[in-house]
């Protein structure tokens, strides 16, 4: 508890007054003995704002710390979140949770549960997930009716949606896993859950993993060409590149002023800073008997770690790292 006193008194400024700071201190040293520590915590933030109405940080403080970073995946496929909330989204957030982290709520093992109107009180009572675990779930509904409202948009030419890549024969034996949009792998039982309220797109594939031949003529891709990239390139085709689909723009390897086509087997995916590097005189693209993209420097490209200046074309391994195992074992083979 003295602890607790000691930090409040660190954080007041240095213009407050002796008689100021050991009234303070009196005030929380009578609380100690009759509350207990978080409703003095309370009591001591309520007391600071008396004694320093402006508090230590302005809207502009706050706003440098906000932020929200997710995690890499571990092995069974969670993932750990942190960060700094601004007051205004922590009190949106309180507000959400108040209602679907309810006792009741939003629970994925109650094939009943409810979101408007009341739960019923049986499942009230067999709810047993912890207040985190009720947050998680709310958070993960209120998501998918975002995403299935219809109000978020398109990006990048596609509805704001969960774009998942999957193998049949996983689809048919319901195991392995798949992969989405942004690089999550995702278990086929999730999958399979999400199917149930998407719209289903087949692409068929050669015996080299090269898509059937999509095109037209109009300059922009297609919805179906921009699905079939995620499943191909997952991600910037760009030599070390980790930007995934979500955040790619289309790239025709050969310019549309030159062909007036656009064919998926012309097409791949490239992160706007490296987009930006394909210019005349610059970097160069071309495709790969087998449909993978290559990357060529241009002369004056200074050597680096990533791109050493021998001018030899690159392809980008990062969105695929089986094709690292299976280089491996050829080597060793």
């Amino acid at each position: 508890m003295w602890r607790l006193i000691g930090g409040f008194l660190r954080q007041l400024p240095g213009w407050v007054e002796a008689p100021t700071r050991e009234g303070a201190e009196a005030t929380l040293a009578e609380l100690s003995t009759q509350f207990r520590p978080e409703q003095v915590r309370r009591a001591a933030a309520v007391l600071a704002q008396l004694i320093n109405p402006d508090g230590g940080f302005s809207d502009q403080d706050r706003a440098r710390r906000r932020g929200i970073l997710i995690g890499a995946q571990d092995p069974d496929g969670m993932s750990a979140i942190s960060g700094w909330l601004t007051p205004e989204l922590r009190a949106g957030l309180e507000a959400v949770l108040a209602k679907w982290a309810a006792p009741g709520r939003c629970d994925p093992a109650d094939q009943t549960a409810v979101v408007d109107g009341e739960p019923a009180a049986q499942a009230r009572q067999q709810d047993t997930r912890s207040s985190a675990q009720r947050n998680h779930d709310a958070l993960n509904a209120v998501i998918r009716a975002m995403l299935a409202s219809g109000q978020l948009g398109r990006h990048h030419g596609l509805p704001v949606s969960i774009i998942v890549t999957a193998r049949l024969p996983d689809l048919q034996t319901r195991t392995g896993t798949a992969l989405t949009g942004g690089g999550t792998v995702l278990p086929i039982s999730d999958v399979i859950r999400l199917a149930r309220h998407a719209h289903h797109y087949l692409t068929l594939f050669d015996d080299a993993g090269r898509p059937r031949w999509l095109g037209h003529t109009k300059r922009l891709a297609t919805t179906e060409q921009r699905l079939v990239l995620h499943a191909t390139d997952r991600g910037c085709s760009a030599p070390g590149c980790d930007v995934p689909g979500y955040r790619c723009q289309v790239h025709h390897v050969e310019e549309w002023s030159q062909t007036h086509r656009t064919d998926i087997d012309d097409l791949t995916f490239a992160c706007p800073p490296h987009h930006r590097l394909i210019t005349e005189g610059g970097w160069t693209t071309r495709k790969r008997a087998d449909g993978r993209t290559e990357w060529i420097p241009p002369p004056h490209a200074p050597a680096s770690g990533r791109y050493p200046h021998d001018g030899q074309p690159r392809t980008n391994t990062f969105h695929h790292p089986e094709e690292l195992l299976r280089k491996n074992n050829d080597d060793e083979g």
